[in-house]
């Protein structure tokens, strides 16, 4: 044992401790690496073997213990020996402490001894530190091996170097996702080919199967590619990404690589333009069509919003108008004919359709409600709807297409595979109007328009405003005119009834879309249903089913009519009633919740001015009525649930709306019959008040038509100033302006939409008041007389 330890600070390794460990001697392995000149190995060679041990460890890592903060550096005079620098400071040896060698003089003694015997009877662990993690050594280490790997297209170099580089698995993964980045940037720098870049992307995608480097870094790389490439290139790196799209939805990327994808395609949907790479913007909304589940909540519509920003510009000023004038000008020789435009072998010979500014603005102006259509829910925005609506589908209806009327050009790019030209917005020139309402396709996608149009106002959608309801009269027209698209539709060319028959069904299928949207969207994915009361585990076979004890006779019933013995005369009375208890509960004796009709009947009645109810006797202000009405509308009327804007501050009112509601859509009551004395006495009622009234009832009467046309010749000029007093709004009187250049109509189309806002207080003397605040008082005496004239 003596001969093995270290003595007179001479710093080798004791040959006991290195068999003991399994590590060689410093003898054999490091000879020369020693520093017996330093004070602290004498004391540790006087503490024995355990600081023996601790200073062959410093040495063999290549450090010394001189001083605090030293570090190993290379001896001029002996290279590959580390010696020591030490930093600024005090060191151990100069410290005022007294050092461990003056505890045991060199020499040993009594205390050095048993420090020794104590040392030798301790157990003696190995402890060695984990080798340490250079950042720069092993970021160049993983991009070579990245090259490498790149060029013998092979991911072994990778797996090699990560085993190799010494640090734990997070700090090589970070490290090695950063070598990547260094690559795939020299790679773009030096403007290398797209095979080289998909190539690293590649390597990535199988270091993370490898588990060498962590799930994000392809979405990663791929973001860095498409971020610092022109568009034609992206075109073929989403390629790349399209054909593994079954990779991205796996368990591995999709949880880590869902964001950056979504994010990299609305990068790229950004940069794209709409109308110029229109089917690469359609490839990347498939791509995130596929890549999502069908209830992921970024790729819905939940509130049912549409896209104003779609706007179709076209001509709004008529002087500038090209339409009816008969084009004189000749073409100047050699003058190039841009894209859009007709060549003189492409100009029509005569125009089929008789075609003015009027039709073209009023066709070109129905694209807005198509955009929006909200705004067919106001009146004057309806009837305008309305009416430019009749003409155009007059237009088609009278001018009809047939098979032959394609031109020889199209016929011979249809027999060569010509290629076919799509645009994603409608060009609105004056010049194409008669081509395009000649084409068949263009005729469809407006008639197809107006289908979903309606669709949309009839369906109900979960987010749209409770304010938002047709009429009878508007529904009315919406299904004769849906029945005059669809005729329109089978009778265009070409598969004229095939394509009308595929759009109905299509549009069926939609109100399921809707119906799921309205639910909430929820998931389309059901979980398996677990058995129940399975005992053991799922693998085990079923247990057979357990027999029931059989019941006792008395229980089950005796005699023919099975009757059902309860111990009590009076319960077996009640109980065979009904012996099923499922039978009795459905029993029509059972059902005490009313129908509507029976329930707010009262309500209704009280509900119409014509009764005058006053407010506090209404059924809707007791309370007790209304908790009930609650429970029966959340129970039978599908308005409970609807999402309303409208604010209600008690239960009252909001009950007085739900009943005016339900007054519209229930039935009339029953009218009991009159006898024909009853109608005489009504009608010489009616005669006697008629004669009877004074003029200032007639002044209460709304207005006639007839008023309104006398009036409208009086107001002229001055409608426009009367307008705001009548509560119109701007985009009315922009309307007004928009639809007549005459004064005299405009006047009249001003009163019209009074009276159709206000309805029945739309009478004379209101119509005086908005007069006289509006200065207009020759107007106002007038209107005065004349009503007082014709009472």
């Amino acid at each position: 044992m003596a001969s093995g330890c270290a003595r007179g600070g001479s710093g080798r390794i004791s040959g006991a401790i290195a068999s003991q460990e399994g590590l060689p001697s410093i003898a054999t392995v490091c000879p020369g690496k020693q520093w017996s000149h330093h004070p602290w190995n004498r004391a540790d060679a006087a503490l024995g073997d355990v600081f023996g041990w601790r200073a062959w460890h410093c040495r063999v890592s290549g450090w010394t213990r001189p001083s605090r903060g030293c570090f190993p550096t290379q001896s001029p005079a002996q290279p590959g020996v580390p010696s020591t620098v030490a930093l600024p400071g005090p060191s151990r040896s100069q410290s005022p402490r007294r050092s461990r060698s003056s505890l045991f003089p060199p020499g040993g003694g009594a205390m050095a001894s048993s420090a020794r015997a104590r040392n030798a009877s301790r157990p003696r662990a190995g402890i060695m530190s984990p080798p340490l993690f250079s950042l720069p050594e092993a970021r160049l280490r993983f991009t070579t091996s990245t090259r490498e790997a790149l060029i013998n297209k092979s991911i072994k170099p990778l797996l090699n170097a990560f085993n190799q580089v010494p640090g734990s698995e997070n700090e090589k993964k970070c490290t090695l996702d950063q070598a990547f980045r260094v690559v795939v940037e020299e790679e773009i720098i030096n403007k290398a080919p797209c095979e080289n870049l998909l190539a690293i992307i590649s390597l990535a995608i199988n270091g993370v199967t490898e588990g060498i480097c962590t799930a994000s870094t392809p979405f990663v790389l791929l973001g860095d590619v498409l971020d610092c490439l022109p568009l034609d290139q992206c075109d073929k790196i989403f390629t790349f990404v399209e054909k593994n799209v079954a990779t991205w939805k796996s368990n591995t990327f999709y949880s880590a690589g869902k964001n950056y994808l979504l994010r990299m395609c609305n990068d790229l949907l950004r940069r794209l333009s709409k109308s110029q790479n229109t089917v690469f913007c359609g490839r990347i909304q498939l791509f995130l069509a596929r890549l999502f589940p069908l209830s992921e909540k970024s790729g819905l519509n939940l509130q049912s919003q549409f896209n104003l920003e779609n706007v179709t510009v076209f001509n709004t000023n008529e002087h500038e108008s090209t339409l009816g004038q008969k084009h004189t000008e000749e073409r100047e020789e050699g003058m190039d004919v841009e894209e859009g435009e007709m060549g003189d072998d492409e100009a029509p010979t005569s125009c089929s359709i008789p075609i003015d500014y009027n039709l073209y603005r009023k066709f070109w102006s129905l694209q807005d409600y198509f955009r929006n259509p909200v705004q067919c829910y106001e009146k004057v925005s309806w009837k305008t709807f309305l009416k430019y609506s009749e003409e155009v589908l007059a237009v088609f209806k009278s001018y009809k297409l047939d098979d032959t009327q394609a031109s020889r050009k199209k016929l011979e790019e249809l027999k060569t595979g010509g290629e076919h030209v799509y645009f994603a917005k409608f060009l609105t020139s004056e010049k194409l109007m008669d081509l395009q309402l000649s084409d068949s396709n263009f005729r469809r996608h407006i008639l197809l328009q107006y289908l979903i149009l309606f669709q949309y106002l009839k369906g109900q959608v979960k987010f749209k405003s409770s304010n938002y309801v047709l009429t009878d009269e508007q529904s009315l027209w919406i299904e004769d005119t849906t029945k005059a698209v669809y005729q329109l539709l089978s009778e265009n060319p070409p598969d004229g009834e095939r394509f009308s028959k595929m759009v109905e069904h299509i549009l069926n299928t939609e109100e399921n879309w809707n119906s799921w949207k309205n639910e909430g969207c929820p998931s389309f994915v059901k979980e398996r249903s677990h058995p129940e009361f399975q005992l053991g585990p799922p693998d085990s076979k079923p247990m057979r089913p357990v027999r029931k004890r059989p019941a006792p006779e008395d229980f089950l019933g005796k005699g023919s009519n099975k009757k059902i013995l309860m111990g009590n005369e009076e319960l077996t009375r009640l109980w065979n009633l009904c012996p099923d208890n499922i039978q009795a509960c459905k029993s029509e004796s059972r059902e005490y919740m009313p129908t509507l009709e029976e329930f707010f009947e009262e309500a209704i009645e009280q509900a119409d001015p014509e009764n005058m109810v006053e407010n506090k006797y209404k059924a809707v202000n007791n309370s007790n009525y209304g908790w009930r009405a609650l429970r029966l509308l959340a129970r039978r009327s599908p308005h409970f649930f609807q999402p309303t804007n409208q604010q209600f501050k008690s239960l009252p009112e909001y009950l007085e709306n739900m009943v005016i509601k339900l007054a519209k859509e229930l039935p009339p009551p029953s009218e009991e019959i009159k006898t024909g004395e009853d109608e005489d006495e009504e009608d010489n009622d009616a005669l006697l008040k008629e004669n009877n009234e004074s003029p200032d009832v007639q002044r209460d009467k709304a207005m006639t038509g007839e008023q309104i046309e006398s009036f409208a010749s009086k107001l002229g000029e001055q409608w426009k100033a009367l307008a705001p007093y009548l509560e119109m709004k701007e985009s009315d009187i922009r309307q007004i302006e928009l639809d007549s250049e005459d004064v005299k109509m405009r006047a009249k189309q001003l009163l019209v939409a009074w009276q159709d806002q206000e309805g029945s207080h739309a009478t004379p003397e209101n119509l005086i008041m908005a007069l006289t605040k509006a200065g207009l008082g020759d107007l106002a005496e007038s209107l005065t007389n004349d009503t007082e004239g014709s009472s």
